[in-house]
């Protein structure tokens, strides 16, 4: 099992997200994800009382298939209104390496949930919040236990994104909140131990900005698995190169970008 989460260094990565996935060749997917050379794979995993516009999706029965199909880290981010001790002890049977909590809706015991996801668990722990949410609302999870820092741009999905786009937004605000908590990490002198992560709406187009002020790893799906050049319904074809060319344009932006603006010591250029 390759452990990259939470070590931080010069380069940034890439997590590559689901959301955008063919469950129909779902395993030979990831394969081509894992075989390109992604990070770690980012599954959201749904209650349907969060986000309650749609059906569930993530379930059990996804991760299982993906942990049989992968030797990445698996990050379970949970879509969830207060998850249960319950629910941490079936992802890390099923083989989940991290469970990103919501802030805004686990609740007064998000701090006991962390506690139990690493020390009982002995899983890494992430905390994450939709755009809206102030960066002040991190500060108290800029802690040892926490991996992961995970900030996620609005997403207006009544809108049709079209072939190869997100459906989320990103406004320069976002970009101004992945700095401030950039800045509260490096001032709680964790730069080299907490992930940075911002979610959805990135592509190598913009990737570079976000870098530059200290994102350490970007989630990406629609990037990765879908695009103008694939399948009727516009999914990337496994086994085609098509997925390894998606990740290796991308990680080219993300390089030179990386060398550019960080240091071999995993900081910030200042």
């Amino acid at each position: 099992m390759k452990d990259t989460i939470g070590k931080v260094g010069q380069r940034a990565k890439i997590a590559a997200g689901l959301f955008w996935a063919d469950y129909s060749v779902l395993g030979a997917q990831v394969k081509d994800l894992e075989a390109a050379g992604v990070d770690w794979l980012h599954i959201e995993v749904r209650d349907g009382k969060y986000m309650d516009f749609g059906m569930p999706r993530g379930g059990f029965d996804i991760i299982e298939g993906v942990r049989k199909s992968s030797s990445l880290e698996i990050e379970a981010q949970l879509q969830m209104v207060r998850p249960t001790f319950d629910t941490f002890n079936q992802l890390a049977d099923l083989g989940v390496n991290l469970i990103s909590l919501p802030i805004e809706t686990t609740g007064e015991m998000i701090f006991q949930d962390i506690t139990y996801i690493k020390e009982k668990l002995g899983l890494k722990v992430g905390v994450w919040a939709w755009q809206g949410c102030p960066a002040s609302a991190f500060e108290q999870f800029i802690h040892p236990y926490v991996s992961i820092v995970e900030y996620e741009c609005r997403a207006p999905f009544w809108v049709n994104p079209g072939a190869s786009k997100s459906p989320h937004t990103i406004d320069q605000i976002v970009i101004e909140t992945i700095s401030r908590l950039h800045q509260m990490i490096a001032a709680a002198g964790m730069e080299s131990r907490i992930e940075l992560m911002e979610d959805g709406g990135l592509n190598a187009g913009n990737v570079a900005d976000f870098i530059k002020v200290g994102m350490t790893v970007g989630e990406f799906s629609s990037p990765l698995l879908k695009g103008p050049e694939g399948g009727k319904d516009g999914k990337l074809i496994p086994g085609t190169g098509q997925i390894e060319a998606a990740v290796k344009k991308l990680r080219a932006v993300m390089d030179e970008a990386s060398q550019r603006y960080r240091g071999e010591n995993g900081l910030l250029k200042k």
